[in-house]
């Protein structure tokens, strides 16, 4: 019965401990989640570009590709909900960087609707694709989900179009 009461005594101070914890993320990336025991932290997105099969493609810092919706305008994402689940935003907390054959001049912000800030390039709001796996891939090139092209960005913002 003691070892009944003490458990029932520590749930409250472990719940209050698990949610000091917690802490929001910049939800740059796809299929991750920010670790409890690490702080949450203000990092600035990177913008860089890479080697592909489709040639020099704009990715993040660590090689994932991005892509531009060509429903959206220079002002306004129209990825949410259902879309944004399947294209996560590439969004940041600060002002993004330009990586190494990356116009800084190009990299700007757009606020989502839930109020975060999406990197844009060219004008063009970046996007993952929960369908790529690993770095370097490009599944998402030439989808038409959601009521519009999908398509990989050269260095200079423009849609490599690979169809």
């Amino acid at each position: 019965m003691r070892r009944l009461a003490w458990a029932a005594a520590a749930l409250p101070a472990l719940a209050l401990g698990a949610a000091a914890c917690g802490g929001g993320g910049s939800g740059g990336g796809y299929g991750s989640a920010p670790k409890a025991s690490a702080p949450p932290t203000a990092a600035a997105a990177v913008v860089a570009v890479h080697d592909s099969k489709l040639g020099t493609i704009l990715t993040d810092s660590q090689g994932r590709t991005l892509y531009l919706f060509e429903k959206d305008t220079p002002t306004a994402s129209h990825c949410d909900g259902t879309c944004a689940t399947a294209w996560p935003p590439l969004t940041t907390t600060g002002t993004p960087h330009a990586g190494t054959g990356v116009s800084a001049a190009d990299l700007g912000t757009v606020t989502r609707a839930d109020h975060s800030m999406e990197v844009t390039y060219h004008g063009h709001p970046l996007y993952y694709f929960a369908g790529d796996h690993r770095p370097g891939d490009t599944n998402g090139e030439g989808s038409t989900a959601f009521g519009a092209g999908w398509y990989v960005l050269d260095p200079s913002g423009n849609k490599i179009n690979n169809g």
